[in-house]
């Protein structure tokens, strides 16, 4: 044991000398700054500030429970979530897999091509209507949007739109990322399910991933640092 130390003791001072002795712009770098977390966000949307005028539906047998909230950065609500599987047509999103499939979205991509909802983590907003209208939110297609599911945030974009009386939706390849069966016939979350929507916020390209991500942490730090 008494050598093992030795030896050990040796290596960390051999180490400490060989950093001393780098240039500034040579040090080893520091560790990265953590992400925002689940809870940083979800301790900014505690109370709600009603901004739609009634509540939605989670679905259309349910009854109306969820309000939409604002902030001065951003709007949220807390629903379920329903698989939205429309857009392009793949093998996972299809008339064949989904009752519902439609071979279009709401917003498209940079070449004009609808939404690919497998690989794009997307939400959908409610389609405008005397309850809210999302566009006098500052809210639009491309818009950033944080969601939070079992303590893991996911940062998409606002893709489609749905039923006007009807919230808590997102794509196939956000419930994935989520850990969410995407299964847009029988899966989804049932409840649990926050969705945070950055205003006058805008990816671009709208189909980048990287882009939402990047967009998406800059704004969750303000926003869990801001009022």
């Amino acid at each position: 044991m008494r050598t093992r130390r030795l030896i050990l003791a040796a290596a960390a001072g051999a180490a400490l000398l060989a950093t001393a002795a780098l240039p500034a712009g040579a040090r080893p770098a520091e560790p990265e700054e953590a992400g925002v977390s689940a809870a940083d966000l979800l301790a900014k949307v505690t109370s709600c500030s009603q901004i739609s005028k009634s509540r939605y539906r989670t679905d259309q047998a349910a009854s109306a429970t969820v309000p939409v909230c604002g902030t001065k950065r951003a709007v949220f609500w807390t629903a379920d979530m329903d698989i939205d599987c429309d857009g392009r047509r793949t093998d996972n999103c299809n008339e064949t897999t989904d009752p519902w499939f439609l071979p279009d979205t709401a917003f498209h991509q940079s070449d004009g091509k609808p939404l690919r909802s497998d690989t794009l983590p997307y939400v959908v907003v409610p389609s405008p209507s005397g309850t809210w209208d999302y566009r006098a939110a500052g809210i639009k297609g491309g818009g950033v949007a944080a969601v939070i599911h079992d303590d893991q945030v996911l940062y998409a974009v606002v893709g489609d739109t749905g039923p006007q009386q009807i919230i808590g939706e997102a794509s196939y390849a956000a419930a994935e990322a989520l850990g969410i069966d995407p299964d847009p016939a029988a899966g989804g979350a049932a409840s649990g399910v926050t969705y945070i929507l950055f205003k006058n916020s805008q990816v671009s390209p709208i189909e980048s991933r990287s882009a939402a991500a990047s967009l998406g942490e800059k704004l969750a730090k303000e926003f869990a640092g801001g009022s």
